[in-house]
């Protein structure tokens, strides 16, 4: 009997060890386990930047006009300036034709190139206006606007258009008062115009449109 019991107790005792044992080394085990997370989710990055600006400013883009070649200024519409027209305009008759020069560049504080393009003229008056024909032309920068120097120059309005036609092109323009563009207007009353022209007067307003390159 105490061989029996003492073996029992000694296979009780053996029996009861593992379980205490294998619970000691899962918990050990999973104590390793949120160990190992635990120092993966508190590893840092090294970090660095750069930084970078950029400054802008706008490009400016002007035009002035001048019709002796020499003087220029601005003519907004409440100045425009005055075209000096080779036969005296108050007294046109059939088959006269009337030259006039106009020039164009950029003003000298342009930093960039374009291109000017001219309207059609905005008419008022008593009715002339109706009758007149005209035409216009680029000559070279030095030359005066005449029959000899308009016969040569490339066309900017055909002849013979009305006063309303513009151009249909436009005129390269360099930057900071550069290269001028020089127009040459021939202003006519076609022979065999009506006597009901007579004593009428027109007054006819161009614009020159300048639009830059970028």
């Amino acid at each position: 009997m105490n061989g029996r019991t003492r073996k029992g107790r000694a296979r009780g005792r053996y029996s009861a060890a593992p379980p205490s044992w294998f619970t000691r080394a899962r918990a050990l085990l999973a104590g390793a386990l949120v160990l190992g997370v635990g120092g993966t989710l508190t590893l840092a990055a090294w970090t660095d930047t750069e930084i970078a600006r950029g400054a802008f400013t706008a490009s400016q883009f002007a035009i002035e006009g001048s019709t002796d070649g020499s003087t220029f200024s601005e003519h907004p519409s409440s100045g425009p300036a005055a075209l000096s027209f080779s036969v005296n305009s108050s007294t046109m008759s059939p088959g006269a034709t009337s030259y006039a020069r106009f020039v164009v560049r950029t003003t000298s504080a342009t930093n960039v190139a374009g291109a000017v393009a001219l309207g059609g003229a905005t008419v008022t008056g008593t009715g002339l206006g109706a009758f007149l024909k005209y035409g216009v032309r680029t000559i070279p920068a030095g030359a005066a606007c005449d029959a000899t120097s308009f016969a040569s120059g490339a066309v900017v309005v055909p002849n013979d258009s009305a006063l309303s036609v513009g151009a249909t092109g436009a005129q390269p323009l360099v930057a900071a008062a550069g290269a001028v563009v020089a127009y040459c207007f021939a202003v006519s009353l076609p022979p065999g115009t009506s006597n009901a022209a007579q004593g009428l007067n027109a007054s006819a307003t161009w614009t020159l449109t300048a639009t830059s390159a970028s």
